[in-house]
């Protein structure tokens, strides 16, 4: 996996995603290797490298991408009666970029 997928991948168009919700800020979209029945990506556009690392980000984008994150988890919790939000760092987190996992059921593998 390159270091940065989400730049590399998605927002140059290379692998094709399913949207679910884009702003000009922020891009939500369905996981491409679910490990969930019920898996979003929620991304800022710009390159940030995680939550605690903005980079030269301005801390009112963290905002955006968390109002994306709060709407598509509240579609999911009333589609199916819960959803879980996630965000990895440091070692855990395998794209240097700030991403959110919105997902719901158990794991598929």
């Amino acid at each position: 996996m390159t270091s940065d997928f989400y730049c590399d991948e998605v927002m140059s168009g290379r692998t094709q995603v399913r949207v679910v919700r884009e702003t000009p800020e922020v891009l939500a979209y369905h996981h491409t290797r679910p490990f969930w029945p019920v898996h979003i990506v929620v991304i800022p556009k710009q390159h940030v490298p995680s939550l605690t690392d903005l980079g030269s980000a301005d801390e009112s984008l963290v905002h955006k991408v968390l109002a994306v994150v709060r709407d598509v988890a509240r579609e999911v919790e009333l589609g199916h009666g819960k959803a879980r939000v996630l965000t990895n760092l440091g070692e855990y987190q395998d794209s240097k970029h700030l991403h959110f996992h919105v997902n719901a059921g158990e794991p598929l593998r």
